[in-house]
């Protein structure tokens, strides 16, 4: 498994055709409950100029796409306004930080983890530029929120807005933490 940074715009359709897959209405609500979903709706544009500014992380095994986690700077703020509410909640923070814009592993993939992989090669590839990732979880995506603690995450705070109610986490990479 070769885990690091997107490499091309065909990467970039793998992570739209995985992100597909996982939305909620296109899974079975048993699945859902079972092995997670997906929320935000990404376009090739937008996901192209989030790479311009940081590539996100992918986890390749030969040709296919095992998995990905979305990286975020701030600067990507207006490209998804769904996760405006999010981004009001961390202007007051005054760390060097990113959001982790999504995580997904398809399912042949699963339980050997990649979750964890492709968090430690964001820590590796980005904590020279930031000391705090953060991301939030929909509270009715259990198995994603019991994931984020295990590597490191920790809850900052839960809120509600239009679409879902949210757990706001942030994973500390300073030296101090």
């Amino acid at each position: 498994m070769d885990i690091g940074p997107v490499r091309s715009e065909r990467e970039l359709e793998q992570i739209l055709a995985l992100q597909q897959r996982n939305l909620p209405r296109n899974v079975d609500p048993l699945a859902i409950a079972d092995q997670g979903f997906v929320t935000v709706e990404h376009t090739l544009p937008i996901l192209g100029r989030m790479h311009e500014l940081e590539p996100s992380i992918v986890a390749r095994d030969g040709p296919a796409l095992a998995g990905y986690a979305l990286v975020m700077p701030v600067e990507c703020r207006s490209f998804v306004p769904v996760l405006e509410p999010m981004f009001q909640r961390l202007e007051g923070l005054r760390r060097r930080f990113y959001v982790m814009g999504q995580i997904c592993i398809d399912a042949p993939w699963r339980g050997r983890g990649l979750f964890d992989g492709l968090y430690q090669a964001h820590r590796e590839h980005l904590r020279d530029r930031y000391e705090l990732v953060v991301t939030e979880v929909s509270v009715r995506n259990p198995r994603s929120l019991r994931a984020h603690l295990r590597v490191g995450f920790r809850e900052i705070e839960r809120y509600r807005d239009l679409t879902d109610q949210w757990v706001l986490l942030g994973w500390d990479w300073s030296p101090r933490a």
